[in-house]
This record gives structure tokens, C-alpha cells and sequence, in this order.
């Protein structure tokens, strides 16, 4: 919008026109300093001024009143009759409707009311209200960045232990039971407590179960079949169950003869009519079978010896799969995987297969649920996928610069599993996506995690950490929810890296094959001097090789081979 103002004087009416010309300075007053206004002020010395140009705030912290929820009841009486009509007796209320169905008013209201209906009707044959139109349309492909958040830490309040193993209720998951124990060998303080807690997911101030065992437990699993059954095997081998509507205590627990003589590491459940079955494995070297209807001993035990040389292996960790009702798999101290059969002829022929897997225990074992012939293992600074009829692993994860403590498979995404560091973190490896890398690294906390399961409808992660905390965390739809052509392509991926395998490995084999022929007697001769130097100098370079291999780029060079001694 244009400003116009318009003069309506002339020109001469304004005034004189100002001019202004170069003059010299003139002084027009000056007024002497007073002396006696100096006792008037206070001189200063030194003078400190301090000027903070931030704005200030301030640190508030607010504690939100958790909701205590009850249940209640409400009883229905049916109403509405007469007086002189008594709703109990069930042959006066039928007389009393006879009687009214013979009324007059009684057909006239019903024939009102039938139109009216019928009509409603004759609308929901023509159009179905209830319909869904988009059932079978595929979800369109995710686009967001894979994240995950952190929904509620639980913290017993007393000293801290680690929280050693965590499971989820079954089907729903709105409870998870922790198992907390001190791990550390004669680091158990005085006055520690033994108890486990169960917690309801939406409220992490006051566990809504405790269990008290005999002893600290270091695993703990819920029966699929019964949710009100927990069963916990125990730092000093007994092995209890619980029944979650009969108080805190142990319903019956093992006799400690007949039990593990090492810390109960691992045990699950077996498929079985009466759901009261389940196996427990231990770093003595065996495996028991147990029945929790007779607690008094095992029902079958194994021996952990695949030399068969009596030289027996501890055992870390069990899977069993319910489709398999004959095999299960243990994970050893050593790094080997054994594949067993229960229902062999003796206990020689029960471990079918070694496979030599990792540089150090291992402490993950889980078959893929969507490709149960594939499993996955830790047990060193990478994760492993392995196929039943091949001993060496088809894919493995890059090493990391922190150790591996555990790891399980998403339960709606076949291609999806996760891991867990002593530094703290959990990564997402999405071998559809990449193979190289993780897909997300989620930090939990600063200390050591211990063990993550994750929940039955995928969506929710608990993991478990050394200094007695345990989270929740909520990934993003793309971790959750299967993507399209998701399955067929990671089957087609593992067919593929399986059949490479078995090329390589008997490729290996041949070649193997013709170096014994060209040397027969090789085996006797043991090699001296110059050719001595030669394969250590080999070996040497090749381990150095291995190494910064498996280094990231910025890395290159911290363990860069030592300069040799001058002559």
C-alpha cells in the first residue's frame, strides 16, 4: 500500500529554508569541578565485574505417580420381572411368558417392531457392514530408518547383582521373569539376596512377583504349556519350580545327589503331553532330563564326552525345537556345537555330530524358527549360521572389537537376529539388507549384557546387564514386521551359501586326498631348520593377515606386526 501526504500550503508559508555553513567551536558555559562532592563517593580498587550472557535454568526431576490397577467382579441378576413373579423358580417364569405371548398388545408390538428389523436386515444382506477390504493386500515396503526405544529399565532395590537371564510370559508377554546371581567366582557379598522377580512390562517400580530360591538363580524359563510355571536352575546345581499361584517359595525342588554339581547355565522345556518335562545342562558335563511331577532324581541323564575318552566337555546352553521332538543341540565350554539324538540305542551313539564352532564358550544357540534346519551360535567376537549337514559355519559376522555374551533370532523376521556386547550395545543384523555390518547398534547401558529374548509378537526386545538392570526396548515397524519376498529371498540366500560350502569343503577334501598320495610317508617325517623357519614365518604372516582383516579401516595398524630384531 503506497503512503501519499499531500501539502495543501504554499511554499512560502513554510518558514525560512535552513542553511548551514563552517563555523569556528565557541564555549557557551563552563562550570568548575566542586571539590565537596567527592566525600560523596567511594573509590573502588580493585573492581570485579562479572557478566554471564546464558540464561539461567534451572534442573527439575519429577516422579510420576504409578496407577495401582485391582480387579473386580461384577454379578449379573437377570431383572425386570413382576412382583409376584419369582425369578428363581424357572416353571413360574415359564407360565408367566405363555401368559404374556397370548396378549393382544404383546403380537402387536412384535409385528411394530418386526418391520423394523427386517428391514435392518435386508441392509446387511445387501451391504456388509463388517467388511474388510484391504485383507489381502501386501504392507507397503518400509521406509523409515531401522530405531528402537527404550520403554522401561527395572532395577531391584537392593545390592546389585547380575541379572543373568531373562523369559517371557508365554503368548501375550505382558510379564517377564529375571534370574539374578553373581556370577563372579567368590564374589558373592555376605548379605546378599537370593531372590527373583518377576515384573509386569507396564510396571518397572515394584516387581509383581518374588521367587525365593535356595540358592541364586542363573536361568529361569516360563512353561509354554502353563504360564503360572516357572522352573530356575540354580548356582549350586538344584534345579526348582515354581508355581506362580502358590506364593514365593519353591513348590519342590531336586535333591542335591541326584542334581548338577556346577551352576545350572541353561534348560528348556520339552515337547510333551503332560507339559511337565523339560532338560537342564550344566559345566559338569551333563545333561539331565527332569519331571517335575517326580522331582526326586532325572528320568534320563547324558554325558557330555564326544571322544568318548572320558575326557567329558561342560556344557553352556540347550535348544530344542518342538518340531523336532528327538533332537536337541548343546553348546560347550569349549566352542563346540554337539548335535544329539535322544532316542539313540545307548548313550554312545546319542551326540551324532561335532561341529567345532568358536574360540571360546559357547553362549548362544537358537534355530532359526522360520528355517529350523539352520541355527545360530556365539561364542567368540562373531555370530555364526550354521546348516545341520555341514561343520563349518555358511555365514558369519565380521569380528567385533567387543565380545559376543548372546544373541536370538526376531520371531517375525526370518532374516533378522540380534546380538549382544560386553560393551553394552545390542546390533541388528538384517542379512537380507547387509551382510557387512549391522543394520542398527542400539546402546542399552554401559555395563556388560548378559542375555535379550526377544517377545513372541516381535515387537519388544529384553536384555539383561551385569549391573542388575533390565530393558525393555521397542523397535520400529521395519524390525518387526516381515518385508515382502522377505522369506523366499533368505532361503534362497542360505540355499546358496550352503551349496558353496559344500563345494569348498570338498574341494578341501581332494585336495587333501592328493597331497597324502604324493607323500605317503609324510606323516613320520617332522620338517627341521630351514623348512621349520619357512612354516613359522607362514603361520606368523598368516595370522597377522587374519587379524587386520577383520579390523575397520580406522583401526588399520594397532596391532601391526612387530619390527624384527637387526642382525
Amino acid at each position: 500500500m503506497e503512503i501519499v501526504y499531500v501539502y495543501q500550503r504554499k511554499r512560502r508559508e513554510f518558514g525560512k529554508q535552513t542553511t548551514f555553513r563552517d563555523r569556528w567551536t565557541e564555549t557557551g558555559i563552563s562550570i568548575p569541578p566542586d571539590p565537596s562532592y567527592i566525600k560523596n563517593y567511594v573509590e573502588r580498587n580493585p573492581c570485579f565485574a562479572e557478566v554471564q550472557s546464558v540464561p539461567e535454568k534451572s534442573e527439575h526431576e519429577v516422579n510420576t505417580e504409578s496407577i495401582v490397577l485391582s480387579t473386580r467382579g461384577i454379578l449379573h441378576i437377570q431383572g425386570g420381572w413382576p412382583k409376584d413373579v419369582d425369578s428363581s423358580d424357572a416353571e413360574h417364569m415359564i407360565r408367566y411368558k405363555k401368559k404374556i405371548e397370548k396378549d393382544e398388545e404383546y403380537m402387536k408390538s412384535v409385528q411394530i417392531m418386526g418391520t423394523t428389523m427386517e428391514h435392518c436386515i435386508k441392509q446387511n444382506n445387501a451391504i456388509d457392514i463388517y467388511e474388510e477390504y484391504f485383507v489381502d493386500t501386501p504392507d507397503a515396503a518400509t521406509v523409515e530408518p531401522p530405531s528402537a526405544k527404550s520403554l522401561n529399565v527395572y532395577r531391584p532395590n537392593k545390592i546389585k547383582r547380575a541379572a543373568t537371564y531373562v523369559s517371557w510370559y508365554p503368548d501375550d508377554g505382558h510379564k517377564i521373569a529375571v534370574a539374578y546371581s553373581q556370577l563372579e567366582f567368590q564374589k558373592t557379598p555376605g548379605n546378599m539376596s537370593y531372590d527373583s522377580y518377576i515384573w509386569d512390562v507396564e510396571n518397572p517400580n515394584v516387581p509383581d512377583q518374588t521367587l525365593t530360591p535356595s540358592s541364586p538363580l542363573v536361568c529361569i524359563k516360563y512353561n509354554p504349556k502353563d504360564p503360572h510355571i516357572l522352573v530356575g536352575g540354580s548356582y549350586n546345581g538344584l534345579l526348582s519350580y515354581w508355581d506362580t499361584r502358590k506364593g514365593a517359595f519353591p513348590v519342590d525342588t531336586s535333591t542335591i545327589e541326584k542334581s548338577h554339581r556346577d551352576p545350572v547355565y541353561n534348560l528348556s522345556w520339552v515337547q510333551s503331553k503332560s507339559g511337565c518335562e523339560f532338560f537342564s545342562v550344566s559345566t559338569d558335563g551333563q545333561v539331565h532330563w527332569w519331571d517335575i511331577r517326580k522331582f526326586a532324581e532325572p528320568t534320563e541323564s547324558l554325558l557330555l564326552d564326544p571322544e568318548k575318552n572320558g575326557n567329558v566337555v561342560g556344557g553352556t546352553v540347550l535348544d530344542f525345537e518342538t518340531t523336532m521332538p528327538t533332537k536337541f543341540m548343546v553348546g560347550a565350554e569349549n566352542g563346540s556345537i554337539f548335535m544329539c539324538n535322544k532316542k539313540a540305542k545307548n548313550p554312545s551313539e546319542k551326540i551324532t555330530h561335532v561341529y567345532p564352532g568358536h574360540h571360546g564358550p559357547v553362549y548362544a544357540l537358537q534355530r532359526n524358527p522360520f528355517f529350523t534346519k539352520n541355527f545360530l551360535s556365539v561364542g567368540d567376537w562373531k555370530a555364526s549360521i550354521w546348516v545341520e549337514d555341514i561343520k563349518t559355519p555358511i555365514m558369519s559376522t565380521k569380528y567385533s572389537m567387543s565380545y559376543l555374551t548372546d544373541a536370538c533370532w526376531s520371531t517375525t523376521r526370518p532374516s533378522l537376529f540380534y546380538t549382544a556386547k560386553m560393551d553394552g550395545t545390542i546390533d541388528v543384523w538384517d542379512y537380507v539388507f547387509k551382510q557387512n555390518e549391522p543394520t542398527h547398534t542400539i546402546q542399552v547401558c554401559q555395563a556388560p549384557l548378559h542375555s535379550i529374548k526377544v517377545q513372541e509378537h516381535g515387537k519388544l526386545i529384553a536384555a539383561t546387564a551385569r549391573d542388575g538392570t533390565t530393558t525393555i526396548l521397542e523397535v520400529s515397524d521395519g524390525l518387526s514386521k516381515i518385508q515382502n519376498n522377505e522369506k523366499s529371498t533368505f532361503s534362497q540366500m542360505l540355499e546358496r551359501e550352503a551349496k558353496r560350502e559344500k563345494t569348498l569343503e570338498a574341494a578341501a577334501r581332494e585336495k587333501r586326498i592328493k597331497a597324502a598320495q604324493k607323500r605317503p610317508n609324510s606323516s613320520n617325517l617332522k620338517p627341521t631348520g630351514a623348512a621349520l623357519d619357512e612354516l613359522l614365518k607362514t603361520a606368523d604372516d598368516e595370522f597377522y593377515q587374519t587379524i587386520n582383516d577383520g579390523l575397520s579401516e580406522g583401526d588399520e595398524g594397532w596391532l601391526a606386526r612387530p619390527a624384527e630384531p637387526s642382525s
